[in-house]
């Protein structure tokens, strides 16, 4: 497969993580609920909150911005080896299929950012039995899957801060939000189940 069909791939995958992961979700949520789900960003400007919710946003334009240079010839990928094209075109996919799996079991209480005002239910049950945080994992393994087929260098950036706002958000927000809501139930459930990986990220 040649770059620019590489890039072209990646971005119908994109597009279709945004239909199914953002649009279709926050449509049936706010069919459900009246809500789409969605919080916005966060926080004071330069607050704990504030960046994570901007590093995310950014993070998610670099991944788009990256195959598309790479589809418009203005940069290359670092290989184009096709067992790395098919590879990542498999993973990514999976990582579409989990996230909508993750985001139906969360159920009424999916949110898209914190709002500290209100109490959601604790979410324990299938995949979240599994990991504290499965639409992120979901995420993580779908821009995995774009590195790999896109393996310029401003595919792997938006992968590299997708990380680091999600482990941010994750450690600095949403985990603190929830033991103020929760108390011993989210103690005991963050001591049992790992927070991205099964058994791993225990909080004892």
């Amino acid at each position: 497969m040649s770059p620019m069909a590489a890039a072209a791939f990646a971005l119908a995958l994109l597009a279709v993580f945004g239909v199914l992961g953002f649009g279709w979700r926050a449509w049936l949520q706010h069919r459900r609920t009246g809500s789409t789900g969605f919080q916005g960003v966060s926080g004071r400007i330069g607050s704990v909150e504030w960046v994570a919710g901007v590093g995310f946003v950014v993070a998610l334009v670099i991944t788009v911005v990256g195959p598309a240079l790479q589809y418009c010839r203005i940069i290359r990928p670092l290989s184009d080896a096709q067992w790395l094209q098919v590879t990542g075109i498999v993973v990514a996919a999976f990582g579409i299929a989990l996230t909508v799996w993750a985001q139906l079991d969360m159920g009424d209480s999916w949110r898209i950012g914190v709002d500290a005002s209100e109490t959601t239910e604790l979410v324990q049950r299938r995949v979240f039995g599994l990991v504290r945080n499965p639409i992120y994992t979901a995420m993580l393994v779908f821009g995995f899957g774009i590195a790999l087929l896109t393996t310029n260098f401003v595919t792997i950036a938006g992968l590299v801060l997708t990380v680091a706002a999600l482990e941010l958000q994750v450690r600095r927000v949403e985990e603190p939000y929830l033991l103020t809501k929760h108390g011993g139930a989210y103690r005991r459930y963050t001591a049992s189940v790992g927070r991205f990986i099964p058994g791993v990220g225990l909080m004892r």
